[in-house]
């Protein structure tokens, strides 16, 4: 059986260890921060065997070289030279067997250019999204346009309703809140709110979600949605799809 659990780092990331009961070899997904890996790898007597890492910024790669001198692991992640240390670089529809299951790459530009996710089928699938999906939101447009993020998005939301999503950011509450703004009839935000309130206020993490609750909660994933239109119209554009999307994420930058 594969497990992952989170690592957390800085104010409010999640590195996560995937890691197998039979095996001291484990993964470790955008490790920004190798100090706290460290600490977990000392202390429960683990070796780093591979990373996989799924865009550029300091926050998902800080640790990389640290890690990679102690431990040298197998470092797989995307198409850009700015990253050093990848061994194995991987787009669409690349694989890589990593804790004995086949993940798939898709390519999530819109936070960033060079953005991946990994996805491996099984019971539960399970999906490494780094900062294009949160549960309730979505990554700031730094690099990409809209029109990236929101065909990212629906990539995304063809996979399974019960696949496992792990972000890489405790953003939920702050997106709840939004999400009860930007769609205000939803009665699952409002149940989503509470229960994430009283998980927050005994230190619990919310993450994973599932891409099903995401489909109920997410405004970004629910553009074509009258109560989710009605409410951006009156902070720009919701004539598509893809307009609605840039007005949800202007207006969340500002919220």
């Amino acid at each position: 059986m594969l497990s992952v659990t989170p690592i957390p780092a800085f104010s409010d990331n999640y590195i996560w260890l995937l890691r197998q009961d039979t095996s001291p070899d484990v993964c470790v997904v955008d490790p920004g921060d190798a100090g706290p890996v460290l600490q977990v790898l000392e202390r429960e007597k683990l070796h780093l065997a591979n990373v996989l890492i799924t865009h550029h910024h300091p926050d998902h790669t800080g640790g990389l070289p640290e890690l990679i001198e102690r431990y040298g692991p197998h470092v797989t992640g995307p198409h850009n030279p700015q990253i050093e240390g990848i061994d194995e670089r991987v787009g669409e529809g690349d694989t890589c067997r990593i804790m004995g299951r086949r993940f798939v790459v898709m390519d999530v530009p819109g936070h960033t250019l060079d953005h991946i996710a990994f996805f491996t089928a099984g019971i539960p699938p399970l999906l490494f999204c780094g900062d294009t999906l949160f549960s309730a939101g979505c990554g700031r447009l730094f690099e990409g346009t809209p029109e990236q993020m929101h065909r990212s998005l629906q990539a995304l939301g063809q996979l399974p309703d019960d696949t496992l999503v792990f972000a890489a950011h405790e953003y939920t509450l702050a997106n709840l809140r939004f999400a009860a703004a930007a769609d205000p009839n939803n009665p699952d935000v409002a149940a989503a709110l509470s229960d994430t309130q009283r998980a927050r206020d005994l230190n619990r993490p919310t993450l994973p979600s599932t891409l099903g609750r995401e489909k109920r909660i997410n405004p970004f994933l629910r553009c074509a949605d009258p109560g989710v239109r009605a409410a951006a119209a009156a902070h720009g554009g919701t004539d598509t799809d893809q307009a609605t999307l840039a007005t949800l994420r202007a207006w969340k930058d500002s919220f």
